[in-house]
């Protein structure tokens, strides 16, 4: 059994300070220059007729924030377990974009759906971030953008964006992050989170409206990027984290106490710059992967690419780690065929083995998720995937779980690091539209037969949106917290929209059956965007995080 990291008994664990957010841009003569010389080299190098598929559609931003909505119709009913708050981030850029946009570039907005005995209310909030209220201060964008990020333009965009840090135009003493991306419940503070910066803390007040606290540095022991998907030990409360960076130390990994101490950082080597969006724990180890996911800025002005491109020539590494090492001396390589992974489902130990369940990605490009996108994406596989890690003997190997397209897979998190049994993922028909909601059986056999997902093997269910109806990533929420019940006694909630219509709406559906009637729908008050990641802030968290 892992050994808990312990404080430091000379003195008593304190909580993390955060840090109140308070920049100082200037705009003065310089700042207007730069804007100046900036419009002349957009209207010189950017075609302003390529489409913007990701400002269109529900992909558009809903500029304006919605307080507390309280008394929203709804259909079915809403079982006590969801008495909390279900929340869920994505990007909605304030201001239009100088040039390009992707769809990582978005001011992080939370969506929020306080339930409480049986009643829902709606609160919108912009995450407060320092990069928001510079702009606000502008009244306009001026950061860089990734959709900037390709060729000669995306070289001299990247200038521009350091000239107006170097000259005080911008101020990055706060970061640059997004906040746009994940959020995550730890020793009682709601973080949001983007895995390009530090975790900015929300507070869920009790009408369920959202506060912006300041941003989290671990009091200053936190000095490079934070990932957005860190992973909570439900057993133990600790957390594990790590960042990337574009120079070495590629990898840095690091273990927060229940108590909210960051213990020392960990430099993992890889041979490059790479994206690493996820990783996994299980009980003794974490799993680090280093995927040919490369940031390349020479190849992005000499190839007009975007500075992040895919390599499909290289094979993929897994490094298996002890979770409380204090070097990577420990750490085990694994390689197996080419892929990427931007999200896993779970990991944990059988015998010598170290398994890991994720969504694969045969060959992506982050073009995919750029403005001239097409609606539809041809040649995008991401199907779940069994892989197995022999820490005795060496050998990894792999398995495939499901036809494409799965991705946003989530379990019953009260089994984090240790083996379960369901995953409840999103199947895609883009790489950002949720068509249904499904439910796999890892106890039973993938049938291989099956070109596209359908009930049956290894499929418990398919919870099918309907023609012009989208959903986003899926909470699982247990009726008992815990691991003495069933695992998958609970609910999924998520949130939809019909593109007929125009309206959004909240859904919750039975996981243990995969109904194809709903338990509740409720209503929203306006247009919900698509969006990435969500959470379910437990009413006893609520409680928590009041306390703080």
């Amino acid at each position: 059994m892992a050994a808990i990291v312990e404080e430091s008994k000379s003195s008593k664990p304190t909580s993390p300070q955060i840090v109140i957010v308070n920049p100082k841009p200037s705009n003065g003569l310089t700042a207007k220059a730069i804007d100046f010389v900036e419009k002349l080299i957009v209207k010189w190098l950017y075609d302003s007729k390529l489409p913007q598929h990701y400002l269109s559609g529900n992909f558009a931003p809903v500029r304006e924030e919605t307080p507390p909505k309280t008394d929203l119709l709804v259909k079915g009913y809403l079982p006590e377990c969801l008495n909390g708050e279900f929340v869920r981030v994505g990007p909605n850029p304030k201001f239009s974009p100088v040039a390009g946009y992707h769809w990582f570039d978005g001011d992080g907005m939370i969506h929020g759906l306080r339930i409480k005995d049986g009643k829902a209310t709606y609160v919108s909030r912009y995450v407060r971030t320092s990069r928001l209220r510079q702009e606000e201060f502008f009244g306009g964008a001026k950061f860089m953008k990734i959709g900037d990020l390709k060729g000669l333009f995306g070289l001299l965009m990247v200038n521009f964006s350091l000239l107006r840090v170097k000259l005080k135009v911008l101020d990055d003493s706060f970061g640059r992050s997004t906040a746009n991306t994940a959020l995550v419940y730890h020793h009682g503070k709601l973080l949001a989170l983007s895995e390009g910066d530090k975790p900015y803390v929300l507070r869920v007040l009790e009408d369920g409206d959202l506060q912006t606290l300041g941003l989290l540095d671990y009091d200053k022991r936190l000095t490079h990027n934070f990932t957005a998907h860190p992973k909570v030990d439900p057993f133990t409360g600790e957390m594990f984290t790590f960042g990337y960076a574009h120079a070495p130390p590629y990898i840095t990994y690091r273990v927060i106490s229940k108590n909210g101490v960051m213990h020392d950082p960990v430099p993992i080597t890889v041979p490059a710059a790479i994206m690493m969006h996820d990783f996994a724990i299980t009980e003794n180890y974490s799993i680090f992967m280093d995927l040919p996911m490369y940031f390349k800025p020479k190849e992005m002005v000499k190839e007009n690419k975007l500075i992040f491109s895919f390599d499909d020539t290289k094979k993929s590494r897994f490094g298996v780690l002890p979770r409380y090492a204090k070097n990577e001396l420990l750490i085990k390589w694994f390689e197996l065929p080419n892929c990427f992974i931007f999200h896993n489902a779970n990991a944990w130990e059988e015998g010598d083995e170290v398994v890991l369940i994720t969504c694969r990605l045969n060959k992506p490009d982050l073009e995919m998720v750029s403005g001239d996108v097409k609606e539809k994406l041809e040649n995008f596989s991401t199907e779940l995937y069994e892989m197995r890690f022999n820490m005795k003997t060496g050998l990894a190997s792999q398995r495939q779980l499901s036809a494409s397209a799965v991705d946003f897979p989530r379990i019953n998190e009260s089994y984090t690091g240790r083996k379960q049994r369901y995953v409840y993922g999103t199947v895609l028909d883009s790489i950002a539209k949720v068509k249904a909601i499904i439910k796999f059986d890892l106890h039973a056999e993938p049938d291989t037969s099956k070109t596209q997902l359908k009930v049956g093997g290894n499929v418990l269910g398919i919870f099918d949106l309907g023609p012009g109806r989208f959903g986003s990533e899926a909470i699982f929420v247990p009726r008992e917290p815990g691991i003495t019940s069933e695992e998958d006694d609970g609910y999924l909630i998520f949130f939809t929209h019909d593109e007929n219509t125009g309206k959004s709406s909240v859904t919750v559906i039975d996981a243990k059956t995969m109904s194809a009637d709903p338990v509740a729908v409720i209503e929203l008050p306006h247009r919900v965007p698509y969006g990435f990641h969500a959470f379910f802030v437990t009413e006893e968290q609520l409680k928590e995080q009041a306390a703080l």
